[in-house]
């Protein structure tokens, strides 16, 4: 396995488990009270733009050549991190 399939596992793996940190979140704004939910769906809706972003980028380094994927790497960083952040913070508004 070259070091960039490994690097589009890693990625998809992570975005796996965002997904489902997501839905859980999602879950949980359903049963938070009325006047909370469209605060906490406004902020659901941002992170599922935020992972469309993440996808996007994954499939442009699928797409990318085996030589030319490393310019994409902190853009992708980038996108992760931030995402990984406001999930994060979403995480403690629900504790």
């Amino acid at each position: 396995m070259t070091v960039k399939e490994t690097y589009e596992k890693k990625l998809q793996a992570q975005l796996d488990e965002w997904e489902a940190e997501i839905n859980k979140l999602k879950d949980k704004a359903d049963k938070a009270a009325a006047e909370a939910q469209p605060e906490y769906n406004k902020l659901i809706d941002e992170l599922r733009s935020m992972q469309e972003a993440a996808k996007k980028k994954i499939a442009e380094l699928k797409a990318a050549g085996d030589n030319a994927w490393e310019h994409l790497e902190e853009g992708i960083e980038n996108i992760f991190n931030s995402l990984g952040k406001a999930l994060d913070s979403m995480n403690s508004r629900f504790q």
